[in-house]
């Protein structure tokens, strides 16, 4: 899971990059099309590829769905993302913001008020036009209470929605009830929906239960520089390029330059590793350091980086949930032990995470005790403690909350509970996840020293994520995510009570405890705050209580590690998802037939 990353290199040609955007941008200004007011285009600086050809990536299972209205899983996201687009764009590799679907902006002086113009000639992959309206429509239905769409919480300003008017065919005002902190990015990652598809269903109630794999071609729409063209359930779904898509190269040619990019269905990732080595695939990302080495070692022609430290977070957490009167009797006494806030710590203190980033990730990874990853320097707290691991302090902490140790039935030491019961739990894992399997288990034989018995479960991704955020029916999980931005706002879903993925209690009507109402606080005030001291020094005190509370016990941040063919053309890894795939568009194969259509 993930809301699912650039090293070494984007910051040697970050000022390089930099100046190109700008320099390509006025170069758009003064273009024929431009000058013609049919489409106003965006041309992207880099390398100029060839057109033609089918690009082929694996995904570790198949995604859920293609509604950005319901998306949760990774899968599901990174294939949304290349079908839609946004107003304002993330540029994953600067990290700066630049001009999408909206071709300029302009922010009232109280910073209340975005005025966003859009292009010129804009359509979606079906031809259909794209004027304010739609972006009226989109609005509209992600602040619907009843719609549940996870971009509501990023819509709310102080407990009050972002109101949105139409001045002309081309040009929206958005309105902020307070200033918002994180300014023009907030619309990074909000897909425009096509109102021509999505209007009668949404009346009809019906917009949530709409674009599953299996939606006809003909019957889905996006912005994005690709669209669906086929879906074979359990083995692939197939994309082809967006014959209107508003992006080219400096040369003018449209972009993208691929004509079809496959996504191959693996169950996990040693299957999408040999997927890569056999060269059925062009690229692979989110590889373990293990794999990594191999494929180093053993692969002639392709190119293999280290990106660096990116912005995934992998932890630990219980089941808080208030179940009510569903609430069995073994997860009742189960959670009697999990809502004490020494028994958190107490595991927090038995684990070895400097031993997850030598055995898990080779040594390419960063222990962590907190949500922000390493690869965000600029918002993580200094000052937040570190202590090492400390098996005669967590175990000082179970005695202090009433835990004692006996005899197990084999002899060996168990930790008892006040009733003398013996502490035993599950922790669900994913079964595609080859490195959160690993580190499920060396948290299993980190807890057996202190009398804990725990078992292992891998599920399948979604299954998982069901029984997490719908039945409930867990005591343990140990997942991972990964920011979309470095700014906090892209995690307030995880921070906020009332957050979908605030995954030890998600949806709270109120928030559950005192120090979760104070992170609410904390966090709604960065968000009206003007200037980043102020919201840096509110920031900082919410992973202060975060890390005293400990509902998430942070593990540890892999590297970025990707490879691709040789033949692969604008391979450039970020540390911000999608890590490969976040300039698909440019993404060409240099052996590409020289006389592809143009």
């Amino acid at each position: 899971m993930k809301n699912r990353r650039a090293g070494p290199h984007w910051r040697r040609t970050f000022l390089c990059s930099f100046a190109l955007l700008f320099l390509s941008l006025g170069q758009a200004a003064a273009s024929p099309q431009q000058k013609s007011i049919k489409e106003e285009l965006f041309v992207l600086p880099g390398e100029v590829g060839k057109r033609g050809g089918r690009l082929v990536f694996a995904l570790r299972g198949e995604p859920k769905t293609l509604n950005p209205l319901i998306a949760a899983d990774t899968r599901s996201r990174e294939v949304i993302g290349i079908m839609q687009a946004d107003l304002v764009h993330i540029n994953r590799a600067t990290q700066l913001t630049e001009p999408a679907l909206a071709k300029s902006w302009k922010i009232s002086p109280d910073g209340l008020q975005y005025t966003i113009v859009l292009r010129h000639g804009l359509k979606f992959s079906d031809g259909q036009p794209l004027d304010a309206d739609d972006v009226l429509f989109t609005f509209r239905v992600y602040l619907d209470e009843n719609v549940h769409a996870p971009q509501r919480d990023l819509l709310i300003i102080s407990g009050k929605p972002i109101t949105v008017r139409k001045l002309d065919a081309r040009t929206v005002v958005f309105r902020l009830p307070k200033t918002y902190g994180v300014g023009e990015r907030l619309f990074d990652g909000l897909a425009i929906l096509p109102r021509h598809l999505l209007e009668k269903p949404y009346q009809e109630g019906k917009v949530s239960q709409i674009g599953t794999l299996a939606t006809a071609a003909n019957q889905w729409a996006g912005l994005g520089p690709f669209r669906l063209k086929e879906y074979v359930a359990g083995q692939r779904l197939v994309l082809e390029r967006n014959p209107y898509y508003w992006k080219t190269d400096v040369n003018g040619n449209r972009l993208p330059y691929a004509d079809e990019l496959v996504f191959l269905f693996v169950p996990n990732a040693d299957a999408q590793v040999l997927k890569f080595q056999s060269g059925e695939t062009d690229a692979i990302a989110q590889l373990s350091a293990e794999n990594f080495s191999v494929l180093s070692r053993q692969l002639r022609g392709y190119t293999m980086v280290d990106a660096g430290p990116g912005l995934e977070y992998n932890f630990l957490f219980f089941n808080l949930n208030d179940l009510g009167e569903k609430t069995s009797p073994e997860l009742t006494r189960k959670q009697k032990w999990f809502r004490e806030v020494r028994f958190r710590q107490a595991v927090s203190a038995a684990v070895d995470r400097e031993a997850i980033v030598r055995l898990v990730y080779q040594g390419r990874g960063t222990p962590l005790w907190g949500l922000v990853a390493p690869g965000n320097r600029r918002w993580g707290n200094e000052e937040l403690a570190h202590p090492p691991r400390s098996l005669e302090r967590a175990r000082a902490l179970l005695k202090d909350a009433g835990f004692s140790w006996g005899n197990g039935p084999n002899g060996e030491s168990s930790l008892l509970d006040s009733e003398g019961k013996p502490v035993e739990f599950s922790i669900l894992t994913s079964s595609t996840n080859a490195d959160r399997a690993k580190m499920a288990t060396l948290i299993q034989d980190d807890l057996k020293q202190l009398g804990m018995r725990v078992q292992v479960v891998p599920l399948e991704f979604r299954s998982l994520l069901d029984r997490v955020t719908q039945t409930k029916e867990y005591d343990a999980c140990v997942m991972g995510i990964a920011s979309y931005d470095a700014d906090p706002n892209s995690d307030i879903n995880v921070w906020l009570s009332s957050g979908g993925t605030h995954l030890w209690n998600p949806s709270q009507e109120h928030p559950a405890t005192a120090w979760e109402a104070e992170i609410d606080r904390l966090i709604s005030e960065q968000m009206i705050a003007r200037t980043f001291a102020q919201r840096k020094k509110l920031y900082d005190r919410a992973q202060e209580i975060l890390a005293e509370n400990q509902p998430m016990i942070f593990l540890a941040s892999p590297d970025i590690l990707a490879g691709a063919k040789n033949s692969l053309g604008n391979f450039q890894p970020a540390v911000l998802e999608p890590y490969v795939l976040w300039n698909v568009e440019q993404l060409h194969l240099k052996n590409a037939p020289e006389n592809a259509p143009r």
